[in-house]
């Protein structure tokens, strides 16, 4: 996981996660249902609220996998992302410091790996065009094509 400042302790965790994925969507609904021990937030990833918030992030990537946000600016993706993700919540923080060994790391990568290629199962292999300019070829990974733009071209005015 990310360090943080000493002293610092986590008030708040914002979750980017993919809106219009239906895993993704399940799991934030999940999140939300449980105890939390640290507040989280869903935000969805890509989105004017995520790019206002965290200018600095690249958000393509925050839609390829999830990505956790501290309130001091630490920043957790992947296996990371899940593990401080169940560490805010009450019932599952044992299970979070268990994953955060280093065989834990490895059973958390797994999790996530497998939850990526239902992702990609889910598409049949087809390139996924989000409404927001964002699409995810399983070849390339995520791209990005401004609105306006139409075969690398884009509209002026």
């Amino acid at each position: 996981m990310a360090s943080r400042t000493a002293g610092a302790p986590v008030r708040r965790l914002t979750v980017l996660y993919d809106a219009e994925c239906p895993l993704c969507a399940f799991l934030r609904d999940w999140l939300t249902r449980q105890p939390q021990l640290v507040p989280l937030e869903p935000v969805p990833a890509g989105s004017a609220q995520a790019r206002r918030r965290f200018p600095g992030l690249d958000h393509g990537a925050t839609l390829d996998e999830i990505t956790v946000v501290g309130d001091a600016g630490q920043v957790y993706r992947g296996a990371a992302a899940w593990i401080v993700t169940l560490w805010a919540l009450r019932e599952h923080r044992p299970l979070a410091h268990r994953l955060s060994t280093p065989s834990g790391a490895r059973l958390a990568r797994g999790a996530v790996l497998a939850a990526a290629r239902w992702r990609g199962a889910q598409w049949g292999g087809r390139v996924y065009r989000r409404a927001d300019g964002w699409s995810y070829d399983p070849r390339a990974g995520w791209t990005y094509t401004a609105p306006g733009c139409d075969s690398g071209a884009c509209a002026t005015g």
